[in-house]
Parts: C-alpha cells; sequence; structure tokens
C-alpha cells in the first residue's frame, strides 16, 4: 500500500509530498497499469493462439461442427466455479484488504433479450466483447466495425436503461 509522506521546508514554507510508489492517476500506479496491460497483453496471446478469436471457430460453434469452443468455455466456467469457492471458503480478500462479496442478481425477461441480442452479435462479428481488442491486435481489421457496433450498442443501453425492466 502506497504511504504519502508530506513534509515542510524550514527556508521556503513550500510543502513537499513524496510518495513510496509511482505517481498515481485515477487511483492506481502506473506500475498497476503496466501490470494490467502485460496481463492483458498476455490473455490477448492466449485467446489469438488458442483460436477463440476466429470468426471460423465461432461460426463452427454456432453450426455445432466442432466442439473447440464449447470444450474452452467450460474450461472457464469449471476455472471459474472453483476460484469462487476458493474465495469464499478461504476468506481472500481483494489488493485493498476488502472482502469479495458474491452477490446474484435477480432474474427478469431482459436476461433473455439480452442473451439473444448477444448471441447473435457473437455469431454474427465471431466476437463478444473482450476478444474484439484480441482481433484488432492480431490484425483482423474488420474488428474495428465489431468495437464500433459494441459502443454503439452500449450507449444505446446507457440511453434505454431507465426504460428497461430490471
Amino acid at each position: 500500500m502506497a504511504t504519502n509522506v508530506q513534509t515542510t521546508t524550514e527556508n521556503s514554507g513550500t510543502t513537499a509530498k513524496s510518495n513510496n510508489q509511482s505517481s498515481s492517476i485515477a487511483g492506481m500506479t502506473l506500475a498497476a497499469y503496466l501490470r494490467v496491460l502485460l496481463v492483458g497483453t498476455f490473455f490477448g496471446i492466449v485467446l489469438v493462439k488458442s483460436e477463440v478469436v476466429r470468426w471460423q471457430r465461432v461460426h463452427d460453434m454456432f453450426l455445432f461442427r466442432e466442439a473447440h469452443m464449447y470444450l474452452i468455455i467450460t474450461t472457464g466456467i469449471v476455472v471459474a466455479a472453483v476460484m469462487m469457492q476458493l474465495i469464499k471458503r478461504l476468506g481472500i480478500k481483494t489488493i485493498d484488504g476488502q472482502p469479495i462479496v458474491y452477490k446474484p442478481k435477480p432474474f427478469h425477461k431482459g436476461v433473455i433479450f439480452g442473451g439473444i441480442l448477444f448471441g447473435a452479435g457473437w455469431a454474427i462479428t465471431g466476437a463478444c466483447p473482450g476478444p474484439i481488442y484480441a482481433q484488432i491486435g492480431a490484425g483482423a481489421w474488420m474488428a474495428l466495425a465489431t468495437l464500433g457496433g459494441a459502443l454503439l450498442g452500449m450507449f444505446a443501453y446507457a440511453y434505454a436503461k431507465p426504460k428497461l425492466p430490471h
């Protein structure tokens, strides 16, 4: 944890603030941003190398031609379930020392409509929101259109949210 030390010099009367870590941007240090960038880059490489960002893999999944994507998704679900149980049983906390609490969201019909829209977009573009960046990083420039669509959908949702069933 960062500790700030405030000192005042006798002669000038100015106050200087020093930090034992690098400067902070929006509550995160530069080192933290670099770690996030490194992990994100590694995750993007994994997505590209496992071919989950290839349109053909996603297309074949939705046509039930091969199990590649289903196996990867199932592995992710199993790992997440095991980790959630470990977090709960061991009382693991965030970096800031806050408890990690899982709060299930209530089911409503918007989940069905949203799932249908999400699945249709995924089938058409070959990407859910996360892999869009990996596709762009791998040189699939058409993914920029997908990113534009995702941003448009995000803003449309933010605009319509007050009128939607929650």
